[in-house]
């Protein structure tokens, strides 16, 4: 399987290890990854507020790269593949491909609108396969408790993006079970975790991340799970923030999705860049058996 990868901005700069946790599972799953340095931002959803035609034409853009190539996308970012897919449905207004077109011709780019974004916990759970996954797992992480955290993007606006339920998600839950995990419930895996407003009100910010990882947390996760590097961001590295706005300790692991997966299939924690991590992950790992049982 060949995809187009489109690793997004958090995971070449600030979030490293989700850039090398996601080849490291790529490499073992057999997924090749076609890269492309021409690809641009996706807009993270700010663009589109101040300029819809032009977050459109800068998506148009990455996507036509991709089918040029005959190549589908693969995202790591829930909020690049929301905008990204959100390009896709746009452009079948009319009004708007003309404006688009008109944008892109003067750089000659033309886009014809059939390159399909792909998530890559999307591409785990229905191109891999879930038995699949569960028969190569190498270190099952049985004894962790998971809280899978969704994030926004992925899953709204869930009509147009054709998505799983966005109050009832279970493909996340599905793989930490095919990797030994127990899934953890809880109404905070699929609400928002406060990235939008980080930078305009960065309390409110923190009390809504402090306010998903208590409800993990009273649900008994052991370690939140998330397929976006910016709720990674909020729940990871702005934890301290988000302690200080809720007024007390949380001290929750917070894994890439690619990195649980990567631990489950015999990865080591260098490998999969969890020292990066400004919560430490040591207390979820010491609840992973060193090796599936005899």
């Amino acid at each position: 399987m060949k995809l187009a990868y489109y690793p997004g901005c958090v995971a070449q700069e600030s979030g490293k290890e989700l850039d090398l946790a996601t080849r490291w599972v790529c490499r073992a799953l057999g997924i090749e990854l076609a890269e492309f340095p021409n690809f641009s931002c996706c807009g993270s959803g700010f663009v589109d507020e101040a300029n819809e035609v032009l977050n459109v034409a800068l998506n148009a853009r990455n996507l036509a790269i991709a089918e040029r190539a005959g190549l589908e996308m693969l995202t790591i970012c829930s909020t690049c593949q929301g905008m990204l897919s959100l390009a896709n449905l746009r452009l079948t207004d009319p009004k708007v491909r003309a404006r688009v077109d008109a944008a892109l011709k003067p750089i000659g780019i033309e886009y014809r609108g059939t390159t399909k974004v792909r998530h890559l916990l999307d591409v785990l759970v229905h191109d891999v396969g879930v038995a699949t996954i569960r028969a190569k797992v190498t270190r099952p992480l049985s004894g962790l408790k998971v809280g899978a955290f969704y994030g926004c993007h992925l899953l709204r606006p869930a009509d147009e993006l054709g998505s799983e339920s966005a109050e009832e998600p279970h493909s996340f839950e599905d793989l930490l079970d095919a990797l030994g995990a127990t899934p953890v419930l809880y109404r905070g895996r699929v609400m928002c975790c406060g990235f939008p407003i980080q930078f305009v009100k960065p309390e409110t910010a923190g009390r809504i991340a402090g306010h998903q990882i208590d409800d993990a947390k009273a649900h008994g996760a052991d370690a939140m799970a998330t397929p976006c590097p910016l709720c990674h961001i909020s729940l990871d590295a702005y934890q301290n923030r988000a302690e200080k706005a809720v007024g007390h300790a949380l001290d929750l692991p917070v894994f890439h999705l690619p990195q649980v997966v990567g631990l489950a299939l015999g990865a080591t924690p260098d490998e999969l860049g969890l020292g990066r991590h400004l919560v430490s992950t040591a207390p979820a790992l010491a609840k992973i058996p060193a090796r599936a049982p005899a």
